[in-house]
């Protein structure tokens, strides 16, 4: 609860600032929340890690945003997708490098046994278990490609 708070804060403080980006990128977290919150079978309470989970989500889906309107030349839209994408990455947890990323996933596969790409899956259970939040599903996906190929 206590990132629900500080995004709340940061909020207020958008407004007072007039940061238009950032308050569009709050308010959109916050529209998430809610909904996770009044979500049928929840009782009202969100944890910290759905939140991060939740902005997780929404960042990814501003980025391909901003990529579909990069190919329809539509620049201006593709900017503010990635500014709101940025605002929201703030509140998500340090992404891993691609070194440290291929690192973890060595560990990953040496504990799974996994040698071949039939073993992906058990491979990718875990890795998507322990890497939530710092880093990205199809990254992983392809350095695990990579290293069972």
């Amino acid at each position: 609860m206590e990132l629900e708070k500080k995004i709340q804060a940061d909020m207020v403080s958008a407004m007072k600032a007039k940061e238009t980006v950032r308050l569009a990128a709050l308010r959109g977290i916050k529209a998430a929340i809610l909904l996770a919150k009044t979500a049928e079978g929840n009782n009202g309470e969100v944890s910290d890690a759905d939140i991060v989970k939740i902005i997780g989500k929404l960042v990814k889906q501003r980025k391909e945003s901003a990529e579909i309107y990069s190919r329809q030349s539509r620049p201006e839209l593709a900017e503010n997708e990635l500014a709101e994408a940025a605002a929201m990455e703030v509140y998500l947890p340090k992404q891993l490098s691609e070194e440290e990323l291929e690192a973890e996933l060595k560990k990953i596969v040496e504990e799974t046994g996994a040698v071949k790409m039939s073993d992906m899956g058990k491979v990718m259970g875990i890795a998507t278990g322990r890497l939530a939040g710092q880093a990205d599903g199809k990254q992983i996906s392809a350095i695990v490609r990579k290293l069972l190929a």
